[in-house]
């Protein structure tokens, strides 16, 4: 901030110095955020320009999950940042949505309500759910999908409640009246628009593939959602047969799939089974021919050396399948277990007989099943080799997952294009990430790609694909010319509203329509957060006021979901990237460093923080936190916030009290400071205000933080005790104008520093005696203090306070009060040190209540010694 606007600043409207004689925290959150409200102090002014506004693309929160500390953290820095920028004179764009959309709430619901969907029943108007849900899911009532979507709606609208109390005590500066969610139907429109101009411009894509599903939830699964779970296995050992009788050994862990085998792979370079490439082996006991194949993926050195292709075991088994151009052969449906008709490759009566056996058997029924025949065909070898294995997972499931063939939306992200992909990895560069070293995680996500973004999820609760399917003469769905809305429409749900062009009754009828009955995965439409609060498409002026973002901070658990997909959809929708800058915070520890989750049980909640020590307490705990670093919660850090804001509160009254009003506040005229040490005070206070702003502006706050607080408690604790006698007025006119020109210049500044990390405390001093809120107050600059800090030496003060510490320690030693006269005393210290204690000698005499002070000149560091005291009536009992 340039010093035209501290210009401004220094003349405000008059304002009564008024302090009360007991500050304290407790109530100021409530007050405070209600004024705050009520004045509108944060509110994103429309009529402006890009240049002026800075726009932050705020993480929605889940808001059926349960609330933590984390969010708390996060969220705090993201303020932080926020009210710092609000400062500089940005106009800053700061909403909040809330994650309503998709499994989570579909989840709550289901839990908190006692029932379940089933998208066959009938809709029932007015539907109320039971007063008390039936313990055991057998019992819930069963619902329609309109009615389900209706329950969702209604809980999610109080979950939210609960979050925005949560974050107004907080003290987070958002624009309350700029929030969404991403089940409205702002966001649902805008979600639908945008796939539907990904459809038409080649981006999104329907295909019949591999998926992964999740056999619990019945839904497929996209990469991002994976998690990698350490479970325990076996390899089960066991012959295929070539056409000379040789006997080639495989090792796996999932015989159950034995009947979906396509193929066996090695490795091209592994001498054992080169003879064999191209030749046709049997499997055992279903008896089907399979060829095998030269493939890099297979390890020599895992297992037997060659793998068996089931279509489909895992992933590799995905690429294997599609880069050999290998038959399908799925045997286990979406249900989790295997198909009840027999396959047609399987032929022979033993082969039949041996899948009748395992048919309609869950996955683990059927490996049990597979194993007890290959053993009464005494065809396993050897006992099988106990393992622990990764296997893959919905993160949010509890079983394996498993791959099926089906039907899905998919959106291009470079998994399957070079040139998509060098692209989106320039985008990633053209962002600046704090701390920098997170752009690794995204360019690494990038590069591991193996497949386009899954998008398509088989749930009830969520964004509709916005398209329907005609039907032939057989009733059969036309998937290569779907139907789809006008713009208007949006809005639509295919599933219940009728496709443009038919009535209502041609729907499932041959020669009608169908409705597409999937949703979007829930990241497509948070991807478009930006576009859903920047409402494009529907304001484009306004949207150019705000977009590209300045900021996403986030966490970075979800840069390979939600940061990623967001960049994705930027790229196809506008040829750019989101944001300018990317904040990545780091989690939430527990005091055995490890993540709290609820599952753990570890989970910290966040009311009773904030009741028990404060806002102001609990942001200095989050702000004191560097981007991207994972913390621990730690009660000590509140209990020290907590002191830092009631000490700002006691220390701010103290020098008002004083004398210091804001007609004191250096703005031009500098030359009424004449006191060395008051000068080093200023020169100090120069120095902290380019510090912490040059550590904002490279988005470091926790360093801002640091420095503001180190000064701030060297002010208080030395300079504040040591010019009390002057600030009294024991020293003349002008010494007090100097000191009380520093004291008031030096909170004003303080306050405005603080205030970014402890708005609360900074915003109750700054009414006592300064108009409108510290808030909307410009960030300090340094450039006024200039012509009062010409000549000073910011030493000064540490040179002076060192001093006074020492004639301090002698008095407790002697087992005085501190107000015990020094009669005599010696301060040795190197000539350079001596002098700059001189410059403020006589403060240090006056606080240390000293007659007389010999300063020696010595080598070594300062030393105060030979202290003589006045006589005994002050002395203090032990």
């Amino acid at each position: 901030m340039d010093a035209m606007a501290e210009d401004t600043l220094g003349t405000d409207t008059p304002v009564t110095v008024s302090v009360p004689d007991k500050p304290v925290l407790e109530g100021l959150e409530e007050r405070l955020g209600a004024r705050w409200r009520e004045q509108g102090t944060y509110k994103f002014n429309p009529e402006t320009t890009r240049e002026q506004v800075y726009s932050i693309d705020t993480p929605p929160p889940t808001a059926s999950g349960s609330l933590h500390v984390g969010h708390m953290f996060s969220y705090t820095q993201t303020d932080v940042l926020a009210r710092y920028q609000r400062m500089t004179g940005k106009n800053v764009f700061y909403p909040m949505g809330w994650d309503d959309n998709g499994l989570p709430t579909e989840r709550r619901v289901q839990n908190f309500y006692g029932v379940r969907c089933d998208p066959t029943y009938s809709y029932v108007e007015g539907y109320k759910p039971p007063a008390t849900p039936a313990k055991n899911q057998r019992d819930w009532d069963v619902v329609s999908r309109k009615n389900f979507i209706e329950l969702c709606e209604v809980l999610a609208v109080e979950d939210e409640l609960v979050f925005e109390q949560l974050f107004s005590t907080l003290g987070l500066s958002v624009d309350w009246d700029l929030t969404y969610r991403t089940i409205d139907d702002v966001s649902r429109a805008v979600s639908q628009r945008g796939f539907l101009a990904n459809l038409n411009a080649g981006d999104a894509y329907m295909a019949e593939a591999p998926t992964l599903w999740d056999v619990t939830f019945r839904t497929a699964v996209a990469q991002a959602e994976l998690e990698d779970r350490e479970v325990p296995g076996a390899y089960y050992r066991y012959p295929f047969t070539a056409e000379d009788g040789i006997q080639i050994f495989i090792e796996t862990t999932r015989p159950e799939l034995l009947a979906a085998c396509a193929g066996l792979v090695a490795n091209p370079d592994d001498e054992r089974y080169k003879p064999l490439f191209g030749k046709t082996v049997t499997s055992p006991l279903f008896d089907v021919p399979v060829t095998v194949y030269p493939h890099s993926l297979a390890k020599a050195d895992k297992g037997s050396g060659i793998a068996m292709v089931c279509t489909f075991g895992d992933l590799t088994d995905v690429t294997w399948w599609r880069e050999l151009q290998l038959p399908t052969r799925a045997i286990i449906g979406r249900d989790g277990r295997v198909i009840a008709d027999t396959p047609e490759w399987i032929t022979t009566p033993a082969g039949i007989e041996a899948y009748e056996s395992i048919a309609g058997k869950t996955v683990f029924s059927a490996k049990e099943g597979v194993i007890a025949l290959l053993n009464a065909a005494n065809l396993l070898d050897g006992e099988p080799k106990k393992i622990s294995h990764p296997v893959n997972f919905f993160e949010k499931g509890d079983k394996p997952l498993e791959i099926v063939s089906s039907r899905q939306w998919y959106i291009r992200n470079g998994g399957r294009d070079e040139e998509r992909r060098a692209r989106l990895i320039k985008r990633g560069e053209q962002i600046e990430f704090h701390p920098a070293f997170m752009r690794s995680r995204y360019e690494n996500w990038i590069s591991g790609l193996n497949g386009d973004w899954l998008v398509s999820r088989q749930r009830f609760f969520g964004v509709p694909v916005p398209v329907w399917y005609p039907l032939d003469a057989s009733g059969e769905p036309d998937y290569e010319h779907p139907i789809l809305p006008t713009d208007q429409m949006l809005p639509v749900d295919p599933a219940a509203d009728t496709a443009p062009g038919y009535e209502e009754s041609a729907r499932n009828t041959a020669g009608g329509f169908v409705g597409d009955a999937d949703v979007l995965d829930t990241w497509a439409t948070s991807s478009m957060t930006p576009q859903i609060v920047g409402r494009w498409s529907r304001d484009e002026d306004f949207f150019n006021k705000v977009f590209p973002f300045d900021l996403r901070p986030q966490g970075h658990d979800i840069i390979r979901t939600w940061l990623f997909s967001t960049a994705v959809r930027s790229d196809a929708l506008h040829d750019v990237a989101p944001w300018k800058h990317a904040a990545i915070s780091g989690w939430i520890l527990d005091p055995d460093r490890k993540k709290m989750s609820k599952s753990k049980g570890n989970v910290v909640v966040p009311t009773d923080v904030l009741a028990d020590y404060g806002s102001d307490a609990v942001r200095y705990w989050a702000a004191s936190a560097k981007l991207g670093a994972d913390t621990a919660y730690e009660i000590n850090q509140m209990k020290i916030g907590r002191r830092l804001a009631i000490k700002i509160l006691n220390a701010s009254k103290f020098v008002l009290n004083l004398g210091a009003t804001q007609d004191n506040v250096i703005v031009n005229d500098a030359s009424v400071v004449t006191n060395g040490l008051d000068k080093s005070v200023l020169a100090r206070l120069s120095q902290v205000i380019d510090d912490a702003t040059r550590a904002f502006d490279a988005y470091d706050y926790a360093r801002a933080l640091n420095i503001t607080e180190s000064f701030f408690w060297s002010f208080t604790d030395d300079y504040v005790e040591l010019i009390k006698d002057r600030a009294y007025g024991a020293r003349g006119e002008a010494e007090q104008a100097s000191v009380l020109t520093t004291l008031a210049t030096t909170l004003d500044a303080v306050l405005r520093l603080f205030a970014p990390f402890l708005p609360f405390a900074t915003e109750e001093v700054w009414g006592w005696w300064r108009a409108d809120s510290v808030h909307t107050a410009p960030w300090p600059g340094s450039a006024h203090l200039a012509e009062a800090i010409v000549g000073a030496n910011t030493a000064v003060l540490p040179v002076v306070g060192e001093a006074l510490s020492g004639i301090r320690k002698a008095k407790s030693e002697a087992k005085v009060k501190q107000r015990t006269e020094v009669l005599s005393g010696v301060i040795s210290a190197p000539e350079a040190t001596l002098e700059l204690l001189r410059a403020g000698l006589g403060d240090l005499l006056a606080a240390g209540n000293a007659h007389d002070v010999t300063l020696v000149a010595a080598d070594g560091d300062l030393t105060v010694s030979d202290v003589v005291l006045a006589p005994a009536e002050d002395t203090v009992q032990a």
